[in-house]
């Protein structure tokens, strides 16, 4: 019963925000609390609920909201960041320079996307990743008429393929929740990293063919004064010290990575030194702040709002409850095939679920009954990471929300336009997998 109502809970929340029947904000909030309660007054009728208690449901959803916090907190202050700086012009030196050299051609900018993203993405976090790579390529896809929808999808799978470094999240869960060494899981999977990596060129490719034929190559005289600016302010532009700026994004970016301070707390310091440096006036700092509120506010509501989702989902029991059924309606006859099972698997499952969930609570009792098979854990760990580029569509990742309000599209609507390109990246790096035998096929061995 848990099994079928996080299903319906989950589907009931996908079919509303892609019909564009409710915001994603509203759909978290009140679909997990409506099937919650339906959760409980079950409870009088079957005992598998009886459990749930309304008084806790409220507790269920605050403690979802405590763990998503810190995440809100980096991300709000992390917009205003961002925001601020672009209405200081520190980013429109680097996209003159850019625009040099794609010269208005749409098809150029696409390819430019994809490899930023990839190099970005070495840092192995989806939210640093978004905010440089959206600040850099977004005024090019605004100046050409370009498609965001287009850059968002790109920038996501590009991130989902780089998320598989040992440092990027997955493979050390897969790793840990197996007791394998990261390195073991990785280095063998970088064949199949750089087939997808070669696929998404190819739809990359595909695009910008579209979109230069939709829009055509744009000649800009850029060094006759075409108007390229991000910023639109010019009582906010302060080029005069983009060098400090400069240095302070470089070393807000160098301390994310090495990890002083937490997250919220770095951008939080940022945004503080950048409003005193470059707004001594309180009148205009407030004025600022306040043009970008909207944008902030949207996004950091969503993520609270998402807390209330896992908190429900988790506290009721139901993820508990999805892991244990996907398990047992497993045949016994496809045991030897486990491996591919648990790659396919992982694309809908780290999609429902966080990957906590799935990889500390199903991929064990996964790996546990390959092993009857011969398969071993680091083959079921290889196998477990394929699903990422999937992963990161769930309405449970924070840094999509991010990438979604920076890139200024609809959450709804990237699902939508990314889904199938994301399951096809996954089943590119599946094949390569099996191909390149980083996990098998089909076990004899048992």
């Amino acid at each position: 019963m848990l099994t079928l109502l996080g299903l319906g809970m989950i589907i009931c929340f996908m079919y509303l925000i892609m019909s564009r029947r409710m915001s994603p904000l509203v759909a978290l909030t009140l679909i997990p609390l409506l099937f919650a309660l339906i959760a409980w007054l079950l409870g009088f009728y079957f005992d598998s609920l009886s459990h749930i208690q309304v008084y806790e449901i409220g507790e269920m959803m605050i403690e979802g909201v405590k763990k998503l916090a810190p995440t809100g907190i980096m991300l709000l202050f992390a917009i205003l960041y961002f925001a601020i700086m672009i209405d200081t012009g520190l980013f429109d030196p680097s996209v003159k320079f850019i625009l040099r050299l794609v010269k208005g051609d749409p098809l150029k900018v696409v390819l430019g996307t994809i490899t930023l993203t990839i190099i970005v993405s070495l840092d192995g976090d989806g939210s640093t990743t978004y905010m440089i790579c959206v600040a850099a390529m977004l005024p090019l896809y605004k100046r050409l008429d370009m498609s965001p929808l287009i850059m968002a999808c790109l920038m996501m799978l590009a991130s989902g393929i780089m998320n598989l470094t040992p440092w990027g999240g997955p493979t050390a869960r897969a790793a840990s929740a197996l007791h394998v060494d990261p390195s073991a899981v990785f280095v063998p999977m970088v064949l199949p990293m750089l087939c997808a990596i070669a696929w998404l060129y190819f739809l990359g490719y595909m695009y910008g063919r579209m979109e230069r034929k939709r829009l055509g190559i744009v000649e800009l005289d850029i060094s006759h004064g075409d108007n390229i600016q991000i910023s639109n302010n010019p009582e906010a532009n302060r080029a005069h010290l983009r060098w400090f700026n400069g240095l302070l994004t470089l070393a807000l970016m160098i301390s994310l990575v090495m990890g002083i301070l937490p997250m919220p707390i770095l951008f939080m310091v940022a945004l503080c030194i950048a409003l005193v440096v470059n707004y001594r006036n309180i009148d205009l700092q407030k004025k600022l702040i306040s043009n970008h509120a909207g944008s902030a506010l949207n996004v950091v509501g969503i993520i609270f709002a998402a807390g209330i989702f896992t908190g429900i989902l988790a506290g009721t029991g139901m993820v508990e409850s999805m892991s244990k059924e996907l398990v047992a309606v497993i045949p016994q006859s496809m045991g030897p095939y486990l491996a591919p099972i648990t790659a396919i698997i992982s694309m809908p499952m780290t999609f429902f679920m966080s990957n906590d969930a799935f990889y500390f609570g199903v991929l064990p009792i996964l790996s546990e009954a390959a092993a009857h098979y011969g398969i071993e854990p680091v083959e079921m760990a290889r196998a477990s990471i394929v699903g990422q580029p999937v992963h990161l569509l769930s309405p449970l990742v924070p840094s999509t929300y991010l990438l979604c309000g920076l890139a200024g599209v609809e959450f709804g609507q990237h699902q939508k336009f990314t889904i199938i390109w994301a399951t096809i990246t996954c089943f590119v790096m599946l094949a390569a997998g099996l191909i390149f035998g980083m996990f098998p096929f089909y076990s004899t061995m048992g």
